[in-house]
């Protein structure tokens, strides 16, 4: 069960009154002055012994460069271990401050950290807490139109974000494979994406759970709190134009098959009132159609299964299919897959793809009201933020554009990508309430080789090189890279216009076989899976970077997961 409390300000009670605010929510006749902290302690996990929770702060008041946030059980919880920030104990009473690498919180800027817990008897939720000695005692409320209250009954209308207030499914088929993992417990009650990567992945595939039974058991965990259950929709025909390791099943012109034996039959099962109170998120064909975009025409990085796609149009056409078919449920949100920086961050892609976005979200009835916000970095490297360096700077009298790592692009990493991408679709005619996901799954870097400061300034190259902590040989690696780590722990409200950091891409699944394997799941053998490729055009004719003896895409491969817990950073 899915326990929260929301800690306001205590004087803003007699404001809120019995409708209670949402987190992070402030009224209009309140100014944010009013408001000088938020705390939301959420129990996500609770078998009786023990407990894992999460808590988010919100920072209303100056901008820190460090916080603790301190409260006091009323039973005999214990915190066993904590993730991003350093939690100690004393009797009841319990502090949590934050890492090296958190600390500054600006004005209105949240922060998530999590831990767990042993108890005996009840597990109450605490009822004061203070950020930096400012109490913040004021109960999350049980109003009826508070979409972060889990006792409310809702009103069958889309909530701004999905994330906010709500626990998110933990996958138990993904959950057992890594907690039989040495070590994988520690992260084995994580949320992951559930793959539709083929027709039959809809009724199960080998005995395996179906997008029926991933319902039933999002229910089951569900309890009188909100869920969010994340589906991976991905069986385009011609899928995966500009790889092999993720061919899809359909060929290009099996247009009217996605649409009747793919699409038709998730939309009836997510159309069923059983389901109605799960939050879901669709995470819309990731790769599709940024390939349309930098692997078709003149440029040294077309393929001509991507040639054929643009001109069948049957990516755009799909993906307008899905979102109209998806988008309206009431309670599905649609995302569509953004890429990543290292993809569309240069100038000739970065509105090319926004604007081609636009035409696929208002193509086959679809319009952008049934797209909910994009997802970026889903199944990729990408890192998150890079501390060391910034496109502004300069080295030697050179650019870091100009920088090979760089190479002119705009961004250097995930998320100041993802909230200028958000602004462009704006731009285009997308809604301004559209929120930004990105998958944070396996790009944190850290491990021993994760640099402590900027490069020398020798050169521009040795500048970024020696600083960056994304480590892969060349941006355009995408298959098993060695030195990977888990990233951000998922969490909603990490930044603004950034609805979650999300584990869509489950850590330990191959990205593809690193040398051929025969398989009925239309899947071939991608040269940059290879550990000893030299590359191509779209990787600058580098290295491969891969993971040898990696298995079939989707499958799982345990090397590859140690090596992710290894190097997570935050560290685990």
């Amino acid at each position: 069960m899915s326990r929260t409390r929301t800690a306001l300000l205590a004087a803003l009670a007699l404001v809120a009154g019995a409708s209670g605010t949402a987190l992070a929510v402030v009224p209009g006749d309140v100014g944010i002055s009013a408001i000088p902290c938020t705390v939301d302690y959420k129990v996500q996990n609770d078998w009786g012994t023990g407990f894992t929770a999460n808590v988010t702060i919100t920072n209303n008041s100056a901008a820190k460069s460090s916080w603790a946030v301190k409260w006091s059980y009323a039973g005999n919880q214990k915190v066993t271990n904590a993730w991003n920030a350093k939690v100690t104990q004393s009797g009841t009473a319990v502090t949590a401050a934050n890492e090296s690498y958190n600390g500054t919180l600006a004005t209105g800027a949240s922060t998530s950290f999590g831990f767990q817990g042993t108890y005996s008897g009840t597990n109450a939720i605490p009822t004061t807490f203070t950020l930096d000695g400012v109490t913040c005692n004021v109960d999350g409320g049980t109003g009826p139109t508070d979409p972060t209250d889990p006792t409310d009954p809702g009103t069958g209308t889309k909530v701004d974000n999905p994330y906010s207030g709500a626990k998110v499914y933990v996958n138990p088929e993904w959950s057992a494979k890594a907690a039989a993992e040495t070590g994988g417990s520690r992260i084995s009650n994580q949320p992951t994406g559930v793959w539709l990567d083929r027709i039959a992945a809809i009724n199960g595939v080998n005995g395996g759970m179906g997008l029926r039974a991933h319902l039933d058991a999002a229910l089951a965990q569900k309890g009188s709190g909100e869920e969010v259950v994340q589906l991976v929709v991905y069986d385009l025909p011609g899928r995966d134009c500009a790889a092999l390791a993720s061919n899809g099943e359909l060929g290009p012109t099996e247009i009217d098959k996605y649409k009747t034996q793919f699409i038709d039959p998730i939309a009836a099962i997510l159309a069923d009132s059983k389901y109605s109170s799960l939050r879901i998120v669709t995470t819309i064909e990731i790769d599709s159609l940024p390939n349309l975009v930098t692997n078709t025409g003149s440029k040294a990085t077309a393929t001509p299964a991507c040639d054929t796609m643009l001109a069948n149009g049957n990516y755009v056409k799909g993906v307008g299919y899905a979102l109209n078919k998806l988008g309206a449920i009431p309670n599905v949100y649609n995302y569509i897959d953004a890429g990543h920086h290292g993809w569309l961050g240069w100038d000739d892609n970065f509105a090319p793809s926004a604007t081609l976005f636009k035409q696929a979200a208002t193509s086959e009835g679809a319009t952008v009201d049934d797209v909910h916000g994009f997802i970026t970095n889903t199944a990729n490297y990408s890192a998150l933020k890079e501390n060391n360096f910034t496109i502004n700077d300069s080295v030697a009298g050179k650019s870091v554009r100009e920088s090979k790592w760089v190479d002119w692009n705009r961004y250097v990493d995930e998320l100041s990508y993802a909230q200028a991408f958000r602004n462009q679709l704006v731009s285009v005619g997308f809604n301004s309430g559209i929120g930004m996901l990105i998958d944070t799954s396996r790009n944190g870097w850290g491990g021993t080789a994760r640099p402590t400061g900027p490069g020398a300034t020798t050169s521009v190259d040795t500048y970024v090189d020696g600083g960056r902590y994304d480590r892969r040989i060349h941006v355009g690696n995408w298959c098993n890279q060695s030195g990977a780590g888990l990233g951000e722990r998922p969490q909603a409200n990490p930044a603004t216009g950034i609805d979650a950091y999300v584990w869509m891409k489950p850590p330990g699944e191959s990205d593809g076989s690193s040398s051929a394997i025969s398989n009925d799941e239309g899947k071939g053998f991608d040269r940059m899976c290879d550990p000893t490729y030299t590359g191509n055009a779209r990787n600058g004719n580098n290295m491969s970077g891969a993971l040898a003896n990696a298995p079939l895409s989707g499958h799982w491969f345990s090397a590859q997961f140690q090596q992710l817990m290894q190097n997570a950073y935050p560290p685990l």
